[in-house]
Formats: C-alpha cells, structure tokens, sequence
C-alpha cells in the first residue's frame, strides 16, 4: 500500500501542478483589469507649476536657459562612431589600469585581476547643449551638459588563495556638467597650451553591481553609501588654477598680511544670486620674505573641509 500511495501521491502533484499552469494561464490572458486608466496627456502650456517644476530637471538647458545652444550635430557625430570610440576607449582604460593593478595586488595578496569583459555598450552620451563663456583672455571656457545612460558590460575576475571572483558592473548613468578651460590660446597646433576641467556641482552617478552574479546593490544601505562616496569623490576632486601674480614693492611689508578669498563662482546673472564666500586665509608677508618661497596647503577659515595650496616666493633685485 506504501507503494502505490506514494505512486497515486506523485501523478496528484504531477497533474495539481499542470492543471494549476494552464489555468492560471487562461486566467492572465483573458482576465483583464477593470481599473486601468489611460494616462492623461497635456501640453506644456495646461500644466500647474508643481508639474513643471518636477518636469523642470528633464528639460534639455537649451530649452530652458538662453545661454546653452543646441549641439545636435556633435551627438550625431559620437553615435556614428562610438562603435569605434568604445573600442578605443576600452583599449586605452586597459592600458592605463593594468600597471596600476600590478603594482598593488602585491600589497592585498591577491594573485591576479584581470578584464574578462570590457565593454561600454552601444548607447553613447549625449550632450543636452552646451554654453560657450565669452572673455578679454586668451582663454576658452565651455560648459556641456553631459547625460549617459549606458549598458556596458564590465567583468573583472579576481583571483586570490585559489579562490575566483567575477564582479561585474552594469546599467551605468552619468548626469554631468562639467567646465572645460582651453587656455592659453597659441597660434600652433592644437591651439592651445593646456586643459582644465572642473564640476560645477555634484554629478549623478548610478549603476548596477554584480558579484558572482549577485546584485550587490539590493543590500539594504549599501546603495545609498556607494552612490555618496562616488559623489564626494568626483566632486572633491583638487581644482588646480594655474595663474602668477606679481607684485613689484619698494620694502619688504613684514607687518602686513596677505589676504586670499576664495569664492564660488555663480552661472546665474542678477543681484540675487551673488557669488558665496567658500572660505579665507591671511597669510604674514614676514613668513615668505623670511623663508623666500613657500609651498604649502593652507586651511580656509570658515570652512569645514576647504583647503587651498599657494606658491609664495620672495624675490629682490639687485
């Protein structure tokens, strides 16, 4: 009897289970819902401010702000050839990461860290305008409205004590507007002397993170925690400003003191939106004549975290 019920047992599983599979089948094809609603469309003009203002991020800025033009034909550019740019790009990241990955496995006791899969996908960024600054310096200073939403696919294996471990990073979006300064102009090729890039405010970093094919980003916190240390990292990055002052004086000004302000520097034009005092540093004039150059980061008062590095240098004339 033991035997045949457990038969019997087996084919009633076998049959609930199927006969559940079609019927629940049938159910999702032919139960519609009753209580969906069609998504009610509107033009710019019919929405209330509170729609606008949450529309108000997703505007292209050349839209919104006469300042940005559009940049249409340099996003047909990158997409005709970022097939070519990808490869180039990956080829180049390889390079620059493989000495670096080289000289520091040794110190964690890892055996080896390798690029299984290199790829930044076939969705290329897009620019949402850019606005062109217009100075009495030899310089050129453009600010691109950067988004990128990417489906690379990026697999390193690491191999340590025997063990293999595959993390791989996917889905990757970049929201950014950075600053970038030609300067100075020179009347040869490429037509200026160096690049200066800088963020005007935080940019928007988000992907996916797999280990062994597990989403590491499903870890309650741990999402939060990356995307804030990303942030902090890119936007705390040293702005470097390469400009000399000098300044001619009959007599070493040992009793005075030399004032240097930093201050933000604001896109927006008007009374109410002036620039913001970041911080400050009064540096003795007797402490540079004395020790004749000095080069050294200095603490900015009223600020929490702000730094700021100077070259100072005394010279006399003979």
């Amino acid at each position: 009897m033991g035997f045949f019920s457990t038969i019997l047992g087996f084919c009633g599983f076998g049959v609930g289970i199927s006969m559940g599979l079609v019927i629940g089948y049938f159910l999702f094809v032919y139960l519609q819902p009753n209580d969906v609603k069609h998504p009610e469309i509107q033009s710019i003009a019919d929405q209330d401010p509170k729609s606008m203002l949450r529309m108000l991020p997703e505007i292209p800025p050349w839209v919104k702000n006469p300042d940005f033009d559009r940049v249409d034909w340099i996003n047909r550019f990158i997409e005709y050839m970022w097939p070519y740019l990808d490869k180039a790009i990956c080829k180049t990241a390889k390079n620059i990461a493989k000495p670096i990955i080289e000289e520091q496995i040794p110190k964690y006791k890892i055996d080896s860290v390798e690029f299984e899969t290199l790829t930044l996908g076939s969705l290329p960024p897009t620019f949402q305008g850019m606005k062109v600054y217009l100075t009495d310096e030899k310089e050129l200073i453009m600010e691109p409205c950067l988004k990128w939403a990417a489906n690379p696919n990026i697999l390193v294996a690491i191999k340590a004590f025997g063990l293999k471990a595959t993390v791989q990073v996917v889905d990757l979006q970049v929201f950014a507007q950075p600053r970038i300064t030609l300067k100075p102009l020179v009347p040869s090729f490429p037509c200026f002397a160096s690049i200066y890039v800088s963020l005007m405010e935080k940019p928007h970093v988000d992907f996916g993170l797999k280990l062994g094919g597990a989403d590491l980003m499903s870890i309650p916190g741990l999402y939060r925690f990356v995307q804030e240390q990303i942030k902090d990292q890119v936007a705390n990055i040293d702005p470097r400003w390469g400009e000399e002052f000098t300044f001619m004086l009959e007599e070493p000004p040992v009793r005075e003191k030399l004032h240097v302000e930093v201050l933000s520097t604001s896109s927006r034009i008007g009374l109410l939106h002036p620039k913001e005092t970041l911080g400050y540093v009064d540096i003795p004039v007797v402490d540079v004549v004395n020790n004749k150059r000095m080069n050294q980061k200095f603490h900015l008062i009223d600020s929490k975290n702000g730094k700021i590095q100077l070259e100072l240098e005394w010279r006399t004339t003979s």
